[in-house]
């Protein structure tokens, strides 16, 4: 399947392999004439409103890191593989903190180092990604362990 965002579009992150991936707040209204994601991922606090599409939650509160930091790996690594050929998105409330932060951890999947993942994603999807110095940490130590972006596939 190759059935992928447009690159231009906003919110459109890519990463170095070429992977697309659409952040957003979910408190903005679905980008106008944009296609729907086929698997979209929701790093909320409570549980999201259901989608048509094929969704994951990961419980996250504003602000914060990830409630169960082994099920996020888990659906980031699924982010990435899927967005080999899938219109995949990730968002939180404002898309910013927690998309950012999760965005980061996708692109250290992909080969960035986890040390330059939250500029990357500043400078390639948000300048004000990654809101807080225990998402920055949780970046930096997402890599500790995360190995090559191919073991993850």
């Amino acid at each position: 399947m190759t059935d992928t965002w447009n690159p231009n579009d906003p919110g459109v992150l890519r990463l170095p392999s070429g992977r697309l991936i659409r952040g957003r707040g979910l408190r903005h209204p679905l980008p106008t004439g944009a296609p729907t994601p086929s698997y979209g991922v929701y790093l909320l606090g409570r549980r999201p409103p259901d989608v048509s599409w094929d969704a994951d939650w990961i419980r996250w509160p504003d602000f914060r890191l990830p409630v169960d930091r082994v099920a996020a790996r888990a659906v980031l690594a699924e982010v990435w593989r899927r967005a080999d050929g899938e219109r995949v998105e990730v968002a939180c409330g404002g898309g910013r903190g927690r998309t950012g932060t999760a965005l980061a951890c996708v692109a250290v999947l992909d080969g960035v180092p986890a040390g330059e993942a939250v500029a990357y994603v500043r400078a390639h999807y948000d300048r004000r990604a990654v809101e807080t110095p225990w998402q920055r940490r949780y970046v930096r130590r997402f890599g500790v362990d995360s190995g090559a972006a191919g073991a993850e596939a």
